[in-house]
């Protein structure tokens, strides 16, 4: 897919701006805290309909309104899709979909896709698997909206339960009104470990043959879905295996306060030449595995999809050691780019479209690259 525009008002520092990237790579340069990342967060956000930064969406709309407005026009190939995403500061969400409102959020997911790669995600491998399974989910929810629906549905029913968990520990009621919320856990948890790992089974083979030819055939790289509770033959096998897990952690988690068994427990195994790279790996490796796990989400979705996502390289280059970067951008060839840098010398060799300034705010006019 090509995206076309981008049109921002009152988002984040930005009064107003519109922008037309070019097919290949687009290059917004400058100063740290001048507005360069908050392009790629907008355009995140008409991705996947949540910001990459905060939890929070009120802190997107600029200081001193009253509401934000992003706009983000693409090419398909079945022709053209825009989605605009407005906020107010009451907390009101509005999504259009080539211009009609949609009334769930789910529904905006597909239409602009992408794949964000942001200093932040090298430490993917070290942190903790809250990082790992958040790459999986929002590469998920893009390609599959159930997902996202199963997601919510497992989110939801997961704070009512350990709300009813401190509930039975305060006052002594009884638990078995656990049973409504366990079997929902159950069935929408299915779902998502059903999907969880047909995804990673893919992932592994892309992504062993990505790494291969980051690191020059140098490492082997493996990557394992880890579920919390193990998954069934089926979708149903795997629903009573979360049932049984929950009516046997019962007393813990009530003792615990809260749910210590299922998908929101789920890992990502890395491991290098056998290695567990989680653990022991280097700070050369863990890179390597995190550049190998992004590029790969860029191969997935065109598999899925029949075309490419749009790639968003959040000064993530100085990042990354010279040769790093030289296998980075090797592999931009065909992929539309947008790249956020303070130091154009950090794309040495790379084929830059359009270079544009950002000072304050303001995209300053095209300079030739």
């Amino acid at each position: 897919m090509r995206i076309n525009s981008i049109h921002l008002k009152n988002f984040r520092n930005y009064e107003e701006a519109l922008i037309a990237p070019c097919e290949g790579v687009t290059v917004l340069a400058g100063d740290n805290a001048q507005g360069k990342t908050n392009v790629l967060e907008a355009v995140y956000l008409c991705c996947t309909g949540r910001s990459h930064r905060t939890s929070h969406d009120r802190e997107m709309i600029r200081m001193g309104e009253d509401a934000f407005y992003v706009k983000v026009t693409g090419r398909r190939k079945d022709g053209l899709h825009d989605v605009e995403f407005a906020l107010t500061q009451a907390g009101g969400r509005r999504v259009k979909v080539n211009g009609s409102q949609v009334k769930r959020s789910g529904e905006m997911l597909g239409h602009i896709t992408g794949v964000l790669f942001a200093p932040e995600d090298l430490r993917m491998i070290k942190d903790g698997p809250g990082m790992r399974r958040r790459f999986i989910d929002m590469e998920l929810s893009q390609l599959r909206p159930d997902y996202y629906y199963n997601l919510q549905r497992y989110n939801r029913a997961l704070k009512q339960r350990n709300t009813l968990l401190r509930d039975c520990s305060a006052s002594g009621a009884s638990p078995d009104t656990l049973d409504l919320w366990d079997n929902e856990l159950a069935v929408s948890g299915a779902a998502i470990q059903t999907a969880r790992h047909a995804f990673v089974k893919r992932l592994a083979e892309t992504a062993s043959h990505v790494h291969e030819s980051v690191s020059g055939g140098k490492e082997r790289l493996k990557v394992e879905y880890e579920p919390d509770v193990a998954c069934g033959e089926d979708e149903a096998e795997t629903q009573n295996n979360l049932m049984e897990a929950f009516s046997q952690r019962r007393a813990a988690d009530i003792k615990r306060l809260t749910t210590t068994s299922g998908p929101h427990r789920d890992d990502l195994g890395v491991f290098i030449d056998g290695m567990d790279a989680r653990a022991y790996g280097s700070q050369g490796q863990v890179r390597t595995c995190a550049l190998s796990l992004k590029l790969s989400e860029i191969e997935l979705m065109e598999l899925q999809t029949g075309e490419a996502p749009v790639l968003m390289l959040d000064d993530v280059m100085s990042e990354l050691d010279p040769e790093r970067r030289r296998l980075l951008i090797s592999r931009l060839e065909g992929v539309q780019t947008f790249v956020t840098c303070t130091d154009e010398n950090d794309l040495a060799g790379a084929k830059i479209g359009k270079l544009l300034r950002v000072k304050n705010a303001c995209i300053l006019p095209e300079e030739n690259p």
